[in-house]
């Protein structure tokens, strides 16, 4: 690590403000493509956890799900020293895992199938359409845990990521590649969320 690392890293340590418990990451495949990518990747799992971090999910946004059985065999294999749990298309079973990784199964989708999830339960009697909330619409989504800061490289869009969850997270947008991503990449994400003064809506 170098000086400047180093330094941003003193930074980060000696600000008292709360360190982001759950980081998201947003890539795509194609960033997946990248010779050392995958090595970036338990880097960046590495990172979190090391400044504070208890969650990590990491979305990567697919144009053709072909691709998604070889992203999750390598993705499942990633070097990490916490459990992964990995949700494709069509998954509907909740993540709880400390890193999670979702393959394509978008903010859209996987929001259409707790409403379809809901009607159903409507349809059958056993839920009251009065007794839906917040509470009933988070207990069937299959990624839970709302993220306090959305890290997305390379462009300023998120992808179709979390809709729901990630309402009151912290974005930060980075220009730089995720072929170009380093530590102090990350660094300068953790100290802009601890500049910013969290409104959660308000």
């Amino acid at each position: 690590m170098g000086l400047y690392d180093h330094y941003l890293a003193l930074r980060f340590r000696l600000d008292e403000t709360a360190a982001p418990q759950h980081i998201a990451l947003v890539i795509t495949e194609r960033d997946l493509l990248e010779q050392g990518a995958y090595d970036t990747l338990s880097k960046f799992i590495q990172w979190a956890f090391e400044y504070g971090a208890e969650r990590i999910t990491i979305s990567v946004s697919v144009l053709d799900e072909a691709v998604v059985p070889t992203l999750s065999r390598e993705l499942r294999n990633l070097d990490a020293t916490q459990q992964i749990e990995v949700r494709e298309p069509g998954d509907t079973e909740q993540a709880t895992a400390p890193i999670q990784v979702n393959i394509g199964l978008g903010g859209k989708r996987e929001f259409a199938e707790v409403v379809r999830s809901l009607a159903e339960e409507v349809d059958a009697g056993e839920l009251d359409p009065e007794d839906i909330d917040g509470t009933e619409v988070e207990r069937r989504l299959v990624f839970p845990s709302e993220p306090d800061l959305v890290i997305k490289t390379g462009a300023e869009r998120l992808s179709d990521f979390m809709i729901w969850q990630s309402v009151y997270a912290e974005l930060y947008f980075t220009d730089v590649n995720w072929r170009d991503f380093r530590k102090r990449d990350f660094l300068r994400a953790l100290r802009d969320y601890k500049d910013r003064q969290r409104r959660y809506g308000r």
